[in-house]
């Protein structure tokens, strides 16, 4: 049994990965920004295995110190780390991009990442063992058309998993990076700001991954041999062959 900590955990792929693990009875440390549905899914998976839930919000680093920093004894030998939590806003040209939607995104896809990694990798270090494993993004091997701050995001998660690997090498930690293409999740419509109809319009047409199938490459992923490092996956649905190449019929 391990003790796995998920960040977005209320709905989409972090929210697969929760219900995944906890059927082969992790302990499970839930993270998410709301409270309601933190509760709903904690009562869920309560039935099935051991869980905690926290509320904080990944871009506010008092938030992120303060929680994680006073987990219960009995959640607080953290083995597994998955830093899913992350968003994307707009859908525009740089030189028309909002400020906002930038450091959201920045905010979020970056510093969240690193505030919660920053205040587990020591305990990680001190047991000598864990792992980490970052959801990244085919958007941080490529740039396309209006996804320019969104890109650069996921292309800072790639780094900064790289470098996770190699100052983490001596520590007995794996790092591992799982970047999906397109997804069918509330991505979309949080991208597109509520707009459903153009948010429904991006998975028509062809079969988009769903968060089940990277919930699936998760669990894999942590269950190699512990001489086994799966350091970085790229996976897309079968139509995709780049972030603008995708055949729909």
């Amino acid at each position: 049994m391990k003790t796995i900590l998920i960040t977005g955990a209320t709905s989409g792929i972090g929210l697969a990965a929760a219900k995944k693990l906890a059927n082969s009875k992790n302990n499970l440390i839930l993270c998410g920004r709301r409270k309601h549905k933190l509760d709903e899914i904690s009562n869920e998976l309560s039935k099935i295995t051991n869980v905690l839930s926290l509320r904080f919000d990944v871009s506010e680093k008092k938030e992120v110190n303060k929680v994680l920093k006073n987990i219960p004894e009995e959640f607080s030998a953290i083995d597994i780390l998955i830093n899913n939590a992350g968003n994307a806003h707009g859908l525009d040209t740089i030189q028309e991009g909002s400020l906002d939607d930038w450091d959201n995104m920045i905010d979020g896809n970056v510093k969240g990442l690193l505030y919660v990694s920053r205040v587990i990798m020591p305990k990680m270090i001190e047991q000598q063992s864990g792992h980490i494993i970052n959801i990244g993004s085919l958007a941080g091997r490529e740039v396309y058309e209006k996804g320019n701050i969104y890109c650069a995001t996921k292309h800072a998660v790639n780094a900064i998993s790289k470098a996770m690997r190699i100052d983490l090498n001596k520590t007995g930690i794996k790092v591992s990076e799982i970047n999906p293409g397109l997804v069918e999740t509330d991505f979309s419509n949080i991208r597109f700001k509520g707009d459903s109809d153009r948010a429904e319009m991006v998975y028509q047409g062809y079969k988009a991954l769903q968060a089940d199938d990277i919930a699936d490459i998760i669990e894999f992923v942590i269950n190699r041999p512990s001489h086994v490092n799966i350091a970085d996956i790229l996976v897309l649905p079968q139509a995709q062959a780049t972030s603008s190449i995708i055949e729909k019929k």
